[in-house]
């Protein structure tokens, strides 16, 4: 097993050893990324499962909508899509309950591992704008180099504002574009100079450098890390 279902709780069968043999499959995959410095798709999955615990503990009305539907006989009958609940059974809800009493703790322990490493991995990276920044900061163009800091790959980013839980946040979305050799010759500013003779839609981009002291797996860490720095720096000079 890689990774959950979303709705890994109320799927199949409501075993709470069933549940505990899932959940172990599941945090082992979890510990051997995290020991390989790979945090994504893992950390990601932690926060969503945890968040949607502590809903589900609070409120048992979100675990009985959370189950399938069945069509009831009545519905078939006038041909109507009377849905009931598969939920009627007071010792499923109490199964229910141990299966979360025991899978919370083991979500947050893996949880406070992955924020431990995303921190250490952030802390040995730095971000910087190269040039003038733009007062339209929402649109521009990141690089990003590791060790041995011979090549720099290189994005074009767009910000986005959203609204969560009546809180205004920022994504990120990030396209590829090539991968540039470095020389002494070839510095960060020739790079943001060709970048501004080949797209002239943009003729005075922001463009950041993420620069890594360290070496770390790519797509599953780095350019994660890399994005949130992004919109940190973005959110600032807003």
């Amino acid at each position: 097993m890689d990774r959950l279902k979303d709705n890994w709780l109320t799927d199949g069968l409501i075993d709470f050893e069933y549940k505990k043999y899932q959940l172990l499959a599941y945090f082992k995959n979890v510990k051997d990324s995290f020991q390989r410095v790979e945090l994504y798709p893992f950390l990601s999955d932690l926060v969503f499962h945890y968040r949607n615990l502590i809903a589900l503990r609070e409120n048992q009305t979100l675990i009985r909508e959370a189950f399938p539907k069945e069509i009831s006989p009545e519905g078939l009958k006038n041909l109507e899509l009377n849905y009931k609940s598969i939920v009627e059974d007071d010792l499923i809800m109490q199964e229910l309950e141990s299966i979360m009493e025991y899978a919370l703790p083991q979500f947050k322990l893996s949880l406070d591992e992955g924020s431990f490493i995303y921190e250490y991995v952030e802390s040995k990276c730095e971000i910087s704008p190269i040039g003038l920044t733009s007062l339209y900061a929402n649109e521009g163009y990141l690089f990003v180099t590791q060790p041995p800091e011979k090549e720099t790959k290189i994005y074009r980013y767009q910000a986005t504002i959203f609204e969560q839980s009546t809180e205004l946040m920022r994504g990120i979305h990030t396209h590829y574009l090539h991968t540039a050799e470095r020389s002494f010759s070839n510095t960060y500013e020739n790079l943001k100079l060709n970048l501004i003779r080949q797209y002239a839609e943009l003729p005075n981009p922001s463009v950041y450098l993420v620069l890594s002291k360290l070496k770390f797996p790519f797509d599953q860490t780095l350019m994660p890390v890399a994005k949130r720095l992004l919109v940190k720096q973005i959110s600032k000079a807003a």
